[in-house]
């Protein structure tokens, strides 16, 4: 590790509890905060993740100014249950109606930007179980307490079943490998693909955003080159306990995830990928092949309806 990073990660490494709501919020001197929560079919865990939130961060403590899922295009009863818990749930194809919409987690948290209103956007993933409001106030609590940071990671234990430490395999196999090699200020960070963080949306609107499952890693690199490795950091909030994905659609994540790398190291001279994946049939093994969506959304200050609702 270069020691660079050694020591960025003295400097720019937390716990939750160095920032706790009630002394962060007295700091905050008029900055709003958004709290984002992409989701697609998440029934069973948005309304207790959203619930908490309400209940820990806007009443308790008035942290959070506003709580909005951005609905995917679910088909059971996500909308509702959020709606419900207390969020104000906004249909992803409402937003920015001219541009149609593609699938995927980046294009939701792209669009978020014109239907939410605060200085700080902080996203949480829809499928998290055991929710603390530690994974709001925590990552939030450094961008209200220190103008110089820009972006703020959750960092976590992930277990695998009943073995700890064990999830997060398209991090390990995938995105920490892409990092230490290509972009090594960024080894120091625990959870690069983790969906919580947050981030001073005067940074996020000149980023872009990858449409899919690229967009973490896309948004951390770019965020370095943008801001610098010093305006970046991370607080640990304990555990994350969420619904894993099998091993097909974690191959697919990584593909998008080198995809992304890829794009960002040599721009405009790449053919348009692929992956193909094999499952049994009855008579032997069927090859399925799918593209790797490398679409990507451009900074949002570049979207006229953006900049008409920021001058309004």
């Amino acid at each position: 590790m270069l020691e660079e990073v050694e020591r960025w990660l003295t400097r720019r490494s937390w716990s939750a509890a160095d920032h706790p709501p009630a002394s962060v919020r007295g700091a905050a001197d008029g900055t709003g905060v958004s709290v984002v929560l992409p989701a697609l079919n998440e029934a069973a865990t948005v309304g207790d993740i959203v619930a908490t939130i309400r209940r820990e961060l806007m009443e308790r403590v008035p942290l959070v100014d506003e709580l909005v899922v951005i609905d995917s295009g679910s088909t059971d009863a996500t909308a509702e249950v959020a709606r419900r818990a207390g969020a104000r749930v906004v249909h992803r194809d409402a937003i920015l109606p001219r541009l149609p919409a593609v699938p995927g987690k980046g294009e939701v948290l792209w669009r978020s930007l014109l239907v939410t209103s605060g200085d700080i956007l902080c996203f949480i993933d829809a499928d998290l179980k055991d929710f603390s409001a530690d994974f709001v106030s925590g990552i939030v609590g450094p961008l209200l307490a220190r103008p110089e940071v820009q972006f703020v990671k959750a960092m976590y234990d992930r277990p695998l079943g009943e073995l700890p430490g064990q999830g997060g395999r398209v991090t390990e196999l995938v995105a920490r490998p892409l990092l230490n090699l290509h972009w090594p200020l960024l080894a120091g960070f625990v959870q690069p693909l983790g969906g919580e963080y947050a981030v001073r949306r005067s940074l996020l609107e000149r980023l872009p955003f990858p449409v899919g499952y690229g967009v973490e890693l896309g948004l951390l690199v770019d965020a370095l080159h943008t801001v610098g490795l010093d305006a970046l950091a991370q607080v640990d909030v304990g555990v994350r306990v969420h619904r894993h994905q099998d091993g097909q659609a974690l191959g697919r994540m990584a593909a998008a995830i080198y995809r992304t790398a890829q794009v960002r190291l040599s721009r405009g001279h790449l053919v348009r990928p692929s992956l193909t994946q094999f499952e049994r049939g009855p008579d032997g093994f069927v090859p399925h092949t799918y593209p790797v969506d490398t679409r990507e959304r451009p900074p949002m200050c570049e979207i006229e309806e953006y900049l008409a609702r920021r001058a309004a």
